[in-house]
């Protein structure tokens, strides 16, 4: 298997933020940030196909068991451990873990998959597209449940306003131009995906350079870090094989059963790093919030790989 090397990157921007913090305060970075995360989403927007996503409606079933795996199941479990929590630093940790499980499903990885798997792709293609869109939506609802016990102002009117000005409006700006510059946007589709990992480096780069600088990993040792992988291991391992119990029991074929699977446990890299500026702002523990989410993406890739590659094999 061949190492992602957005991960490799992801890792060395980390390593360059711990020597280099003091770079991560910049207004200069703040703003191509900011500015960033509204294209990212007008792209997105751009290539969202409408005559797609409504040709996808149509197989309801499987779209309602991936969109609850997405927005129930995984804060439903993470939910499971929280009486649990015996101090502060517990607490940190458990709100990292929710924030990933309140996130929606990725869009590229998971189409990708899909199509390497043999799949449903039209599936495939809606689930992962309006996962973002309902993500929207859904995750500061969940967030607020429990932002309000740390040391942040987090206001609805806030949130949302910044949701509406920075995703929802280039959403739907992309949408409304959809038909004039979406084949476009297919075609330099690479060149665009270089751009939103550009971006997204960069809020890493910004989230870890302001924890560095205030010591905030001076408490994560390297038996947390484990601890860590092996929470998100096992919170991946309960979903994929509850997805895949509830597509048998509702005798999905083997294509919709995929696609329940793969889409249903995926997490958007992309979505994290981009609503935890909007959501937890200036807050020194951004650095450990995005923790989990980028061991999450590291292992579903690898591991969805493996899969997919398997099922590639079979005879359709």
């Amino acid at each position: 298997m061949k190492v992602d090397k957005f991960v490799l990157f992801i890792i060395g921007v980390i390593i360059f933020s711990y020597f280099f913090p003091q770079w991560g305060s910049k207004e200069i970075i703040n703003t191509i940030s900011s500015v960033g995360i509204s294209l990212i989403f007008f792209f997105y927007g751009l290539k969202l196909s409408p005559a797609k996503l409504k040709a996808g409606l149509k197989n309801w079933k499987l779209h309602i068991v991936i969109q609850a795996s997405t927005f129930l199941l995984f804060p439903l479990l993470v939910l499971l451990v929280k009486p649990f929590l015996q101090s502060q630093e517990q607490e940190t940790i458990w709100l990292a873990f929710f924030f990933l499980a309140a996130l929606p499903s990725t869009v590229s990885s998971s189409v990708v998959m899909v199509s390497i798997a043999k799949g449903n792709m039209p599936a495939a293609i809606f689930n992962a597209s309006i996962s973002g869109l309902i993500g929207i939506l859904v995750t500061p609802l969940w967030m607020g449940l429990f932002v309000t016990n740390e040391q942040a102002s987090f206001s609805f009117i806030d949130i949302y306003t910044k949701l509406i000005v920075q995703i929802i409006v280039p959403v739907v700006i992309g949408l409304l131009l959809q038909r004039y510059f979406g084949t476009f946007a297919q075609k330099h589709s690479s060149k665009i995906t270089l751009f939103d990992k550009f971006i997204i480096l960069l809020i890493i780069y910004k989230s870890f350079a302001s924890s560095f600088k205030n010591n905030i990993f001076s408490a994560v040792s390297v038996l947390d870090l484990v601890l860590l992988l092996i929470g998100v291991l096992v919170l991946f391992t309960i979903t994929y094989f509850s997805t895949g119990f509830i597509a048998k029991k509702l005798n999905f074929n083997t294509e919709d059963q995929i696609t329940a699977q793969f889409c249903g446990t995926k997490k958007s890299l992309v979505h994290g790093t981009v609503f935890s500026k909007i959501i937890f702002g200036n807050m020194a523990v951004i650095g450990i919030v995005l923790l989990p989410i980028m061991l999450f993406h590291a292992t579903q890739i690898l591991i969805i790989s493996v899969i997919a590659s398997k099922l590639a094999k079979r005879k359709v």
